[in-house]
């Protein structure tokens, strides 16, 4: 079992090497450690509660679909089991167990891979001013929450903690990475998102969009951070899906739609949660990893 609410490790053998939103990165010399801890962020700010199980949720999650999809391109898993972790790691097993995993030291390619199946969220704010997302032309008379016609690839920056991510066209993306690295990107994001969003829906869960990262690793493209987690996805429950307006979901949207209640600036600090928002958000990441893997964690 896990321990429940984690937002902070400090693990005074290994090396620090940086913090993101959720996740604590060690440098083991070889590898990298990745430690997924229960800190929520929304609209970029962290909030000051954690949210029981949810990095253990969330690393399983990734698990599951890093191996459901390494068949169509590789990543950076290399064990997810404590036990084949290096010895300066096994002091602090228990925490680490299922919230952690050893990883590729791969170069971060600077883009957040998105991939809208459905228009929601900022896509279907843009949608509305001038009928198209990040320069894609879409179809006129879409509305809030509908299938998109196919798929479609909308970077964005991967902008550092408190600042927000951009979205961008095709043609600044391909500036920043080059085309033949942009071709390969696009062509992964969109073959992961359509296997994974099939199989979700067998599942009773809508993928409607989600992000991916990737780096240089021996010189070849691999899929590195999470994978198709509630905090990096919108999962929709299908049987609750009605086109036209806003949609229930198994992921972070809880909180958002709680700040937005409460007119939250979307800049830090942070309000402090009701204990029923931490409560019902962690049920929501429980419910979206029993109905894709049939695995519990509490």
């Amino acid at each position: 079992m896990p321990n429940s609410v984690i937002t902070h490790t400090d693990y005074k053998n290994l090396a620090l090497f940086k913090r993101g939103k959720v996740r604590d990165v060690y440098d083991l010399g070889n590898h990298y450690l990745i430690v997924s801890t229960d800190r929520l962020s929304a609209f970029d700010v962290i909030m000051n509660e954690g949210i029981p199980y949810k990095g253990a949720i969330l690393n399983t999650i990734s698990r599951f679909w890093f191996d459901y999809t390494k068949d169509i391109i590789e990543n950076h898993v290399v064990s997810t089991d404590v036990n084949d972790y290096p010895s300066e790691c096994q002091p602090y097993k228990d925490d680490l167990r299922n919230r952690s995993m050893l990883v590729k030291k791969a170069e971060l390619i600077p883009l957040e891979c998105i991939v809208r199946g459905y228009i929601t969220g900022s896509g279907w704010n843009d949608y509305k001013k001038n009928g198209s997302i990040c320069g894609i032309k879409l179809p006129v008379g879409l509305v809030e929450s509908q299938k998109l016609p196919e798929p479609i690839f909308t970077p964005s920056t991967k902008a550092e903690i408190g600042l927000h991510d951009e979205n961008i066209s095709e043609i600044e993306a391909i500036n920043i990475v080059g085309k033949e690295t942009f071709n390969i990107l696009k062509e992964a994001t969109i073959k992961i998102y359509k296997n994974a969003a099939e199989y979700a829906l067998s599942k009773g869960i809508i993928i409607a969009d989600t992000k991916m990262e990737f780096g240089y690793y021996n010189g070849k493209i691999i899929l590195i951070d999470e994978l198709l987690t509630p905090d990096s996805s919108r999962f929709w429950p299908l049987d609750q899906y009605k086109e036209g307006k806003s949609q229930n979901s198994f992921d972070k949207q809880y909180v958002r739609d709680y700040l937005l209640s409460i007119n939250f600036n979307k800049k830090p600090p942070a309000p402090a949660l009701p204990q029923n928002v931490i409560d019902n958000t962690s049920d929501k990441y429980q419910e979206a990893l029993f109905k894709l893997t049939g695995e519990k964690i509490k």
